[in-house]
């Protein structure tokens, strides 16, 4: 007799979202299609573009963070899905466009779209328990949205969940003091489109991850002053007029106090202080896990629920090659739930994910940056790989990333100027885009 087919529900429709939905497509004789649980009415998830800020016209919230001249500080050639390149007549940096459009073939040459269902936002997802107390799958439960503002409630079961909601949607506000007295115009990254408005004004940015470098760069020739206020080592290329302070002190009325006893006085103050890991649907405590100052904890492999298996969140991890986690992250979900994976009892599981983490911490690791994987991404998808039983990662994408690392480093203003051109899984080579000579070698063997 055939074993019964696995159910799973897919929430979110993102990058990670359509990465799972084409890989349990894949195994058809295992699962059953896949159920792509999607807020808005498009898949694509953060690389939407959109000029609206705040809600939309229905008063549902605003997801995508992307902005209007954003291009990938990642080269495509890293960023692929390994099994799926982009078109190689592209740019090496791609406007955001460029990806969405990637995204769309993606889920188009994979099936995916007869899956998603647009305008459901999930809204509790909570594990159902056998007459003996075993798991015996999920009931989620959805609002669907319809035309005029209607709604209707639906709920379902299934066997597994993919929690692939993403984490570039709910700004992080830091904790300064006086920040609410601010007298000007304040806002957070995620609501930044143009430089225009910006105009001859004085604008302070707050950090100096990826969008508080990027909007100093777009600001920089409209602005009648940009000062980047950050804790981090001197950005290097940046335009000359951008004034690089301390983190802020405190903020009084009109005022911004910077640590080092300077005061400015701006016009616009912009957060890019990154966001906050959100998961309304999910009742933690009663699932073995917690929020935690980093996002969700603990989860084995960063992705697994000890006490409950069968549920994965996709995708948590932070300055990583995002496609090529995801693709990993999801071959070895699938693997647990086809049982060619075994996994420890939930007692070691919780034990492994705890031991990681005091680790981190002992070597001087802030728990708030936990998850930032940093170089540890590599041996973290070698691991996966090696556990679960598929290809690891081509070693060029390695080499690419840190080559694209140290270019950016050097100068922020030029790195995106490099177009890599791959060999073969262990082969690449570099070029510059406007013909002038690479720096250095760029070749791997």
């Amino acid at each position: 007799m055939a074993s019964k087919k696995l159910r799973v529900a897919v929430i979110g429709a993102g990058a990670a979202g359509l990465c799972a939905a084409r890989h349990i497509l894949t195994y058809s004789d295992t699962f059953l299609p896949p159920v792509v649980f999607e807020a808005s009415d498009q898949l694509g998830g953060t690389w939407v573009y959109t000029e609206q800020t705040g809600e939309d016209a229905e008063g549902w919230p605003i997801h995508s963070s992307m902005y209007h001249n954003l291009r990938t500080n990642l080269p495509k050639e890293v960023m692929a899905f390994p099994d799926f390149p982009f078109d190689p007549s592209l740019p090496s940096f791609l406007h955001h466009s460029d990806v969405l459009a990637y995204l769309e073939s993606y889920a188009e040459q994979s099936g995916i779209q007869d899956h998603v269902r647009f305008r459901w936002q999930v809204d509790d997802v909570r594990p159902v328990l056998g007459e003996q107390g075993t798991a015996s799958g999920w009931d989620v439960k959805a609002t669907v949205r319809g035309s005029g503002g209607s709604t209707q409630h639906a709920s379902e079961h299934f066997d597994a969940i993919m929690v692939c909601t993403g984490h570039y949607a709910i700004p992080f506000i830091p904790p300064i003091p006086g920040l609410d007295s601010f007298q000007g115009c304040l806002l957070h990254s995620h609501s930044y489109r143009h430089p225009e408005p910006f105009a001859g004004l004085t604008v302070v940015l707050v950090g100096a991850g990826a969008s508080g470098v990027d909007l100093a760069l777009q600001l920089s020739p409209v602005a009648a002053r940009v000062v980047l206020s950050h804790q981090s080592p001197p950005v290097c290329g940046l335009p000359e007029d951008v004034l690089q302070v301390p983190r802020i002190l405190k903020v009084a009325k009109e005022m911004v106090v910077f640590g080092d006893g300077s005061a400015l006085q701006p016009d616009v103050l912009i957060l890019c202080t990154g966001y906050r890991y959100c998961f309304p649907f999910l009742a933690l405590a009663q699932l073995g896990l917690q929020e935690t100052d980093y996002g969700v904890g603990l989860l084995y492999r960063h992705l697994l629920a000890p006490r409950h298996p069968s549920l994965f969140f996709i995708g948590l991890c932070q300055q990583i090659c995002p496609f090529p986690h995801f693709h990993c992250q999801v071959l070895f979900a699938l693997a647990v739930l086809r049982g060619s994976c075994p996994l420890p009892s939930a007692a070691e599981m919780e034990a492994d994910a705890q031991g990681q983490l005091d680790r981190y911490l002992r070597e001087g690791g802030l728990a708030l940056h936990f998850l930032r994987l940093k170089a540890q991404q590599w041996s973290y998808a070698e691991e996966l790989a090696q556990q679960a039983g598929f290809p690891p990662l081509p070693p060029a994408i390695r080499e690419i990333y840190e080559a694209t690392r140290a270019s950016r480093l050097r100068n922020v203003g030029t790195y995106r100027d490099l177009k890599y051109r791959l060999l073969g899984p262990d082969a690449w080579e570099e070029v510059w885009d406007s013909g002038r000579d690479p720096e250095g070698d760029g070749s791997a063997e």
